[in-house]
């Protein structure tokens, strides 16, 4: 069976249940810390206090001075990048990104979504003090959504995540390229070519004939502490690093070299024969499953949520909500997030399949579709990301955070809205294999 008919018929890798199934279970989480953090902030006290706290490394002469909030966001956040990069990869060669006609529509789709709301925030904000901050409208957060999916979708609702999962990859790409080229402002150039250097180092171990994890860590950290030094944000390097990190299927010769060591050890328990058991199951697979399946649950159920402790709490009052909203950015934000992605993915949708460039599960229907492009626009982490990036201005970032907040909130309840007006209308779930049992009553004839 191809990957196409996979993807066709709504069917996941393993692999990609296991991330659907991270993701959903985080977005409980990211919603708890988002409740935690807006109570800090107007509930409690000393919440901005807490996160500008200073925290130092110090190596001999050399120090590396952040405050809480920047080791969370130009630190931890790194691996987060770096789990969005291994699993572009992983779905670029095992899933759902493989061959033409499975990654076009979601991609032509993801491209709508990113133009619209861009369009539209500068609509509201061009030539303004907020204009930079159009990236902000433009992501769309694939934990939340594919968490709300699940409390709000279809009757079936599987095929409609292979393609909002497609959609989201392709999503993150855009937001990480417009990070990385608009939101630098001044540029080290010789630590700009270091880490140039140190990425061609890693490219070459791509094709070495073995895996030592140890090698990678220290040149990625290395290339943490040039980008950082450079002025690029250091989000490019985690998805970069993961992004070379091979991925492949089990062969089946490592698979039954697997089989005969570990038969081996079953007859003479040794230690040698242990740990090349041991080895030889671990080369079974590769190194990019391995390494999501170690960071995925660090990252969706702790760095994720801390993140949004971190940067979601904002002060709501009278006088900031008054403010907000008379405010084009916060206007701009949330039309960009709410009509911009419903706009945009819909039509990206249609333009692949009218031309015929790219095509969804046969089971897929336009309610089910235009549902999910309304739940495209609940834009959160990253959001959120690009405010602390392209925002100075205290008033303006709490204009920014209650528009997020605003447009992320109505995202879910439109595509609520479209499911259930239009979400089941004419649907059907993939086929099971099972055969079809006559109706009723089950009575052998007279």
């Amino acid at each position: 069976m191809t990957v196409t008919t996979l993807a066709e018929r709504g069917d996941l890798s393993r692999a990609a249940r296991d991330f659907m199934r991270t993701e959903s279970g985080s977005a409980v989480l990211l919603l708890t810390a988002a409740v935690l953090a807006l109570a800090w902030a107007n509930l409690g006290s000393g919440y901005e206090d807490f996160w500008h706290t200073q925290v130092a490394l110090t190596f001999g002469d050399t120090q590396l001075a952040l405050d809480l909030r920047h080791w969370v966001n130009d630190g931890l956040m790194v691996l987060f990048f770096f789990s969005v990069g291994l699993e572009i990869s992983r779905e670029m060669v095992l899933g759902e990104l493989r061959g033409i006609r499975a990654l076009a529509a979601p991609t032509i789709a993801a491209v709508g979504g990113l133009t619209v709301p861009a369009i539209l925030f500068l609509l509201f904000n061009g030539g303004g003090p907020a204009a930079g901050a159009w990236g902000i409208a433009i992501s769309t957060d694939t934990a939340v959504v594919i968490g709300v999916l699940a409390l709000v979708g279809p009757r079936c609702p599987d095929q409609l995540r292979v393609f909002l999962l497609a959609l989201a990859i392709v999503d993150d790409i855009g937001a990480v390229a417009a990070i990385a080229i608009f939101y630098t402002d001044d540029v080290q150039v010789t630590s700009l070519v270091l880490s140039v250097v140190l990425f061609a180092a890693l490219l070459g171990l791509r094709f070495a004939p073995f895996w030592r994890t140890p090698i990678y860590v220290f040149i990625g950290v290395v290339m943490w502490l040039a980008v950082l030094d450079s002025g690029v944000h250091p989000s490019v390097v985690g998805v970069v690093m993961g992004l070379l990190v091979n991925a492949y299927a089990p062969r089946m010769r490592d698979v039954m070299r697997a089989q005969v060591l570990g038969s081996s050890f079953l007859l003479d328990p040794s230690p040698e024969r242990a740990m090349a058991a041991q080895a030889a199951v671990t080369e079974a697979v590769s190194p990019n499953e391995r390494l999501q399946l170690r960071i995925q649950p660090w990252s969706s159920y702790v760095i994720v949520p801390l993140f949004v402790l971190a940067n979601a709490g904002v002060v709501l009052t009278g006088e900031t909500l008054a403010a907000a909203f008379t405010s084009p950015l916060t206007w701009g934000i949330i039309v960009g997030l709410t009509v911009g992605k419903l706009v945009g993915v819909t039509a990206g949708t249609w333009v692949a399949l009218r031309t015929g460039l790219g095509r969804v599960p046969d089971t897929l229907r336009w309610g089910q579709l235009i549902g999910g492009a309304g739940l495209a626009g609940i834009g959160f982490t990253v959001a959120l990301f690009v405010t602390e990036l392209a925002l100075d201005d205290e008033e303006l970032v709490t204009d920014a955070k209650i528009g997020i907040l605003t447009g992320s909130l109505l995202a879910a309840g439109i595509g609520w809205l479209i499911f259930r007006l239009a979400g089941e209308r004419g649907g059907q779930c993939a086929p099971s294999g099972l055969p079809v049992l006559p109706p009723r009553p089950w009575r052998p004839p007279a």
